[in-house]
């Protein structure tokens, strides 16, 4: 495929791509705040109304099973896990599947900060997923459903067994909302407002089954707990948590933001519309990419690709012929190139990923953004590649 030499003359209606905060839905304005509770106690009724309403809606769109709890936490999607890492394991050995930067810290804390003695890591690199064959199901297993920043998901949760002993908990802030969970598969999910449905950042949410109000009542782990971790008070689960009453205070203006996104969310269809929207986006890619002749997914199995964080890798021989230091320039001229040309923000990979772009697809972009974006994408590889071209010649 020939690669544009001129300037697309399609820009995308919205340019933000970014993987966190993500963009808004469509047609969002600050109009959509008027209703904000400001100025107003969160333990009040009306706030606490509204903080129920975010619980209650997002139960309904992802189809969470009704005897689990669902609650608003402090500190975005790594609050949840956190809160989840800390108050749960230590009752058995734990398999971390680490995979990308998020898995890998979740690894970082069992290891090095909670230093549980029968922990082991499995690791894969970047595109990759760990051996599941090698995942001891008696273990307590902590992993990310959707690796935000290599692009790789899973896909099913068939390779999880349903007599399985330990506890599954997954990191889902960039699946939920967009993928099928398999809720009878896990025991913890957590994820944030700002990602699938473009909220804003500073809370997240954390479901539990019954199986962990079970461990949360029956284990009490070997350290001290803070006060924003701590599920149980006198031997008893916190059921204001999941109710609306938040450990710390919240932002009222950044729950009517994550009302709206959800009544969004409910006007288009709920979550067939929400992932089929990203499923869009990704196909275009897809199709794309087969023909780009220098870019290709991050993700090698094409089944364990994501379609919120679409991670892609750049495949030329030139760029491949750089030093590590050489592929970050170039891949940064790229990403650079395209913002100073107002076309899109913040696609470049993450800091730890491989040099190469990051576009964000999740139900709130619409595909015909991403398929505006792609001619761009050409021409500013175009670009990059002959000032290249030129530095070699001289």
């Amino acid at each position: 495929m020939a690669i544009a030499a001129t300037k697309p003359g399609t820009r995308p209606a919205n340019t933000h791509f970014s993987s966190g905060p993500c963009a808004k839905r469509p047609g969002w304005s600050v109009a959509a705040l008027e209703g904000a509770l400001l100025g107003r106690s969160h333990r009040a009724k009306d706030p606490k109304a509204r903080l129920a309403e975010v619980i209650e809606r997002s139960c309904r769109i992802l189809g969470i099973p009704a005897d689990w709890r669902l609650g608003i936490v402090p500190a975005s999607d790594t609050g949840a896990v956190e809160m989840a890492l800390w108050s749960l394991l230590g009752a058995r050995p734990v398999d971390v599947l680490a995979f990308e930067s998020f898995s890998e810290t979740w690894a970082t804390d069992v290891v090095k900060q909670l230093k549980l003695p029968d922990a082991r890591v499995l690791k894969a690199p970047y595109g990759q997923l760990p051996d599941l064959a090698q995942v001891d199901f008696s273990h307590d297993v902590v992993l990310a459903w959707n690796g935000t920043t290599s692009g790789v998901r899973f896909s099913h949760g068939d390779w999880i067994p349903a007599d399985r002993e330990g506890l599954v908990i997954a990191d889902a802030t960039s699946a939920a909302f967009a993928q099928e969970l398999p809720w009878d598969k896990l025991v913890v999910v957590t994820w944030s407002w700002l990602k699938v449905l473009g909220g804003e950042a500073a809370h997240g949410m954390l479901a539990i089954s019954p199986r962990t109000v079970e461990r949360l009542l029956t284990y009490k782990p070997a350290w001290p707990l803070p006060k924003i971790f701590r599920l149980t008070s006198g031997g008893k689960l916190t059921e204001g948590i999941f109710k609306g009453e938040t450990i710390n205070t919240p932002s009222m203006l950044a729950v009517e933001d994550a009302v709206d996104g959800l009544r969004w969310a409910e006007s288009i269809g709920g979550l067939p519309a929400l992932i089929a929207r990203s499923e869009a986006s990704l196909a275009a890619i897809a199709a794309w990419a087969a023909q780009s002749g220098w870019a290709d997914f991050l993700a090698e199995t094409p089944e364990t690709r994501s379609n919120t964080s679409i991670c892609l890798k750049i495949t030329a021989p030139w760029f491949i012929a750089l030093d590590a230091a050489g592929q970050a320039e170039a891949a940064k001229k790229l990403a650079s190139l395209l913002e100073k040309e107002k076309v899109a923000y913040d696609i470049g990979s993450y800091r730890d990923a491989p040099p190469g772009l990051r576009i964000w697809a999740g139900a709130t972009v619409e595909p015909d953004d991403i398929r505006a974006l792609l001619p761009w994408l050409d021409w500013a590889y175009a670009e990059v590649a002959a000032s290249y071209a030129t530095q070699a010649a001289e």
